[in-house]
């Protein structure tokens, strides 16, 4: 039987290069768009829900399917800045952006999920990088990471896993300007062992590789670049 897929967040960026690795497999591929558009773009079938605000939505899940994989890729583009300058209103819009949406989806799906489904997060690695900047980002995607290991207990069989993607080429960046963007790049990919920023497909099959392995759970696996290693990285990261 064909195993059934929902990626929320589905319709831009490591989420929709995770769908269609999932569709080239022969998986079944539900994803989650903020409108109709987008998930028209997407080429894929879904449900129209924003997760941040639209929690009766979500409940339905398309028809009541049951899902043998679910990916949460909502993401948010608030958070980052030195402390002393950081506006706490933005972090808190932050979480309400990306963490609460995580977890009231999450929960909504649980009646979803097969048996002996997966879960797979999609935090950033701000979490763990310790780059100046970034403490509104890491305590964000820490509070992701954070949840994987508690999950992965108390929902097994489930399995609970995160990918923490470092400095991905994806939508997440149109904020800044083409030039701005193009020397950012440039700068990580000085700083980076990987020499180069990395491409939503390198993290999409990252996720892939942890949903459908039946003995990795509990895990948070870093799709960076060897954002860790790096010396002299910019601030503005994930």
């Amino acid at each position: 039987m064909t195993q059934q897929v929902l990626v929320a967040g589905g319709t831009s960026g490591i989420g929709l290069a995770t769908a269609h690795a999932f569709a080239a497999r022969g998986f079944a591929v539900t994803v989650t768009g903020r409108d109709q558009a987008r998930i028209d773009k997407a080429g894929l079938p879904g449900v129209v829900a924003d997760a941040a605000t639209d929690e009766g939505a979500l409940a339905t899940f398309g028809g009541g399917a049951r899902y043998d994989h679910l990916v949460l890729a909502l993401g948010g583009s608030l958070g980052a800045g030195p402390l002393a300058q950081l506006d706490l209103g933005q972090l808190r819009a932050a979480f309400e952006g990306k963490f609460w949406p995580h977890l009231r989806l999450l929960r909504a799906a649980l009646p979803h999920l097969a048996g002996a489904a997966s879960v797979t997060i999609v935090s950033a690695s701000s979490a763990r990088a310790a780059l100046p900047g970034t403490a509104g980002l890491a305590a964000l995607n820490g509070a992701l990471e954070a949840l994987v290991g508690p999950l992965s207990v108390e929902l097994a069989p489930v399995r609970v896993n995160a990918v923490s993607p470092g400095v991905i080429d994806t939508p997440w960046w149109d904020g800044l300007a083409a030039a701005d963007r193009e020397a950012l790049f440039a700068s990580f990919a000085a700083a980076l062992p990987a020499g180069r920023v990395g491409r939503a497909e390198e993290v999409a099959e990252a996720i892939v590789a942890l949903a459908t392995n039946g003995y990795i759970t509990g895990t948070v696996l870093p799709v960076a670049g060897g954002v860790q290693l790096a010396t002299g990285a910019p601030s503005s990261s994930r």
